[in-house]
């Protein structure tokens, strides 16, 4: 499911633009954010974030600079009065600027071209041998695999799934497409990560995965490196 979140101080234009997306033939996860600073401090990470550039307290421009640091890949749709505004919005590297007041079609436009991009840009399908038999997935769903009581398991953010491999083996052929392993027992998908807290790994739909303190350093590293867009 595709995450989204607005983030307008004008509560009208707020919920507006959630019916519109609601009218938009694609199923959503959708956040309201009032302010720049809830926004930042979700630690959420989204595919595609609707933000209003003039705010009071944090305005667009800044929070972008603050969510870019932590996440990359995410489409930026600045939704603004301003037309002036869009110098500094280009600099840190909007998808699209659109101009209020808000109209359903060009919302519409600009997200098929945001799906349009990331369906270009998204990697190949992973395939897995489970016991439910041949699995193709995009890499997006897993969370996490994890190996207890001599079976390796795959966490995916509706299913559990048992694999008939070795955790070791799946390490190896992983780590090229953005996973690491944080503990001798568990192999996490980078793009799962929420947040890390000591040595607690928070992932995405609110699940923690131990860090193991031998292998902190490294994981932590390969994180850094991949959300800096080293790994995308």
């Amino acid at each position: 499911m595709i995450r989204i979140a607005i983030c307008d101080d004008e509560v009208t234009t707020l919920h507006q633009t959630k019916s519109y997306l609601k009218a938009y033939p694609a199923e959503f996860k959708v956040d309201l954010f009032t302010s720049g600073e809830d926004l930042v401090a979700s630690e959420e990470n989204y595919e595609i974030i609707l933000l209003d550039i003039d705010m009071s307290g944090m305005n667009g421009i800044e929070t972008a600079g603050l969510i870019r640091k932590r996440d990359k890949k995410v489409k930026i749709i600045y939704i603004t009065n301003y037309s002036d505004y869009t110098t500094f919005a280009f600099s840190v590297h909007a998808f699209a600027y659109i101009l209020k007041p808000l109209k359903a079609e060009v919302l519409y436009k600009q997200l098929d071209e945001a799906f349009e991009y990331m369906k270009v840009t998204a990697s190949k399908p992973l395939e897995f041998i489970t016991n439910e038999g041949v699995l193709r997935l995009d890499q997006r769903e897993i969370l996490c695999f994890e190996y207890a009581n001599r079976k390796v398991s795959m966490r995916t953010l509706t299913h559990t799934y048992e694999l008939k491999r070795r955790i070791s083996d799946l390490e190896a052929e992983l780590r090229e497409n953005g996973f690491c392993m944080p503990h001798k027992s568990f192999i996490v998908n980078l793009y799962a990560v929420k947040t890390i807290k000591g040595y607690d790994i928070h992932l995405v739909d609110e699940s923690i995965v131990p860090l193991s303190q031998k292998k902190s350093m490294a994981f932590r590293k390969a994180l850094n490196y991949y959300l800096s867009d080293g790994g995308r």
